[in-house]
């Protein structure tokens, strides 16, 4: 089954030929690898294995996957762009592969260029690069300008089409699901990556092809650390845990996050905290209208904290748009400009960290924008975090 709908991917394509076109670039070179791979996946609905690569888009004639040979048949089996390149520059460094096609950048550049001298072209993802693939693509560019077009590039994935809509809906019922079978496991004398194994096996089975962040398990002081990954920490009686994954459903992010009683039942200052969170987390949904700002978003919230004395302990703003990543621009933050629209899928992730008594607490759920405001991406989550509100 393959992650990419043939006409959205064109369309994403010839989106990006008319920056190239707008910026008179020749073409258009997008990095990616297994830990930055959105950009990528936004064209190819594919990430490579051990190589990185980058997706070249002339600004006349058809995309190509630049990588590596282990990639290749990969690529052509899965990617929604099937012409592929080998280049070192992607490669398993030390590793030989005497049957591959492997060719420079100036084979590539008398390819694609049919003669005619490459003068600019648009960079994405360079300041996600290893070093030393950085310093082979300037070695192998010398004479041509390179335009760093990765703003221009992004903001097209700020508005989600239906079709991804569609995927992150989906998405985000894979998360229902892990969230009843991480519920279930937890309890005193069970061990963290217990809770983790079920909510990862629950989305797998259902179709999940990836998760966007490692399965946040937490108990006691443990969630402290912001993202506490599952060990195997025997959770207690007494302790809350911290729980939260993220699975992808053809590439796209759904996600729940939340604090549970390790023995099933909150002390009355537990409960107390809880509803703090979840007031913000209504004060924030409430903020998610077309034209808010992200500072008028965070605002509210933010003044809460500080009411009742948590702001001190406060790491991440309240709000961030999601979608191939679980967290990726705009972040609405207390700086930020970005403007609410119809079309962004936005998570309300409240949280704080280092408390002496309660240590960190999550609670997250995402919502879509549309012209009257949030509609839940994950009606059960919105019940059980706002009360359906």
């Amino acid at each position: 089954m393959a992650y990419y709908d043939e006409k959205e991917q064109k369309v994403r394509i010839e989106k990006v030929k008319e920056i190239l076109e707008s910026k008179n670039l020749d073409f258009g070179f997008v990095y990616y690898d297994e830990f930055n791979l959105a950009n990528g996946w936004y064209l190819t609905a594919w990430c490579p294995q051990f190589e990185s690569g980058a997706v070249l888009v002339p600004r006349r004639g058809k995309p190509m996957i630049l990588g590596g040979p282990e990639s290749e048949p990969f690529a052509k089996q899965d990617s929604a762009i099937k012409e592929t390149r080998n280049l070192p520059a992607f490669m398993v460094p030390g590793e030989e592969y005497p049957n591959a096609t492997i060719i420079n950048f100036k084979n590539l550049f008398n390819e694609i260029s049919k003669g005619k001298k490459i003068k600019r072209v648009g960079m994405v993802g360079t300041d996600q690069m290893p070093v030393s693939i950085y310093r082979q693509i300037d070695d192998n560019f010398k004479g041509v300008e390179l335009v760093d077009i990765t703003k221009e590039f992004l903001k097209l994935r700020h508005i989600k089409s239906k079709w991804e809509i569609e995927q992150i809906r989906k998405a985000f019922k894979l998360a229902d699901s892990s969230y009843k079978a991480m519920v279930k496991e937890v309890k005193p004398a069970v061990r963290e990556y217990e809770v983790a194994a079920a909510g990862e096996m629950a989305a797998r089975k259902l179709g999940a092809n990836d998760f966007a962040f490692k399965i946040i398990v937490g108990s006691g002081k443990r969630s402290n650390a912001v993202v506490p990954t599952a060990m195997d920490k025997v959770m207690e009686s007494g302790e809350m845990v911290m729980l939260g994954i993220s699975p992808r459903w053809k590439g796209y992010s759904g996600v729940f996050g939340d604090t549970l009683p390790v023995s099933g039942k909150f002390t009355t200052e537990q409960e107390e905290c809880i509803k703090h969170l979840k007031e913000v987390m209504r004060l924030t949904k409430e903020q998610l209208k077309p034209g808010k700002i992200g500072k008028e978003i965070d605002a509210p919230g933010r003044a809460y904290f500080k009411k009742i004395g948590y702001l001190k302990y406060l790491v991440c703003p309240f709000a961030h748009t999601i979608g191939i990543m679980e967290a990726e621009e705009p972040f609405f933050g207390p700086k930020s400009t970005d403007i609410v629209k119809p079309g962004m899928t936005v998570s309300v992730d409240i949280s704080f960290f280092g408390h002496p008594e309660f240590n960190g607490l999550r609670i997250e759920t995402g919502y879509e924008i549309t012209e009257n405001g949030a509609v839940p991406l994950s009606e059960e989550m919105d019940k059980r975090l706002l009360g359906g509100k």
